[in-house]
């Protein structure tokens, strides 16, 4: 009787992280400021920039948008597997793949997604190079190459897990 009150207890406590999830939500409306006030610098350049500031302009806009649609796969993804399942039927523009990232998908998808954002940190820093330092650049390059690394390793720990079961 008290082990099935304790289960009980500890599985209702995953409510807990409902909270973390609402919070990520608030994140994204201050993303999406963020983003307009992105915009609303940039807009105004396009026709007097050089073409690599337009450039710089729109990474900032993908960066942006990369960052916005992780934290919605960490919302949705981590409220599924976590929580509590959500009723898809009752949604019609339900995306297919929310409902069926498991822990390790959303693993995946996560460093997939930072290595993304690396990797546009880094372009931005290479189509300004004249204004980054060295030291700078060599940092942006080792984070990179560690993120990558780190996805590849992630990636190949998953699969001989997978081969095991």
């Amino acid at each position: 009787m008290i082990e099935r009150a304790l289960e009980r207890f500890l599985f209702a406590s995953r409510w807990l992280l409902a909270p973390f999830y609402v919070a990520l939500v608030l994140g994204l409306v201050g993303l999406l400021i963020k983003t307009m006030l992105e915009l609303l610098h940039f807009l105004p350049m396009v026709f007097s920039s050089k073409e690599s500031d337009i450039i710089l302009g729109i990474l900032s806009l993908v960066d942006l948008t990369f960052t916005g649609s992780l934290v919605v796969i960490v919302i949705f993804s981590g409220y599924e597997n976590f929580v509590s399942k959500i009723d898809a039927n009752e949604h019609k523009d339900w995306p297919e793949w929310m409902g069926k990232i498991d822990f390790s998908g959303l693993k995946l998808k996560l460093m997939s997604s930072i290595v993304a954002i690396s990797a546009i940190q880094l372009l931005k820093a290479f189509m300004n190079v004249g204004n980054v330092s060295d030291r700078e650049l060599m940092w942006l390059v080792g984070i990179h190459v560690v993120f990558v690394g780190s996805g590849i390793i992630l990636a190949l720990t998953d699969r001989i897990a997978a081969e095991k079961h």
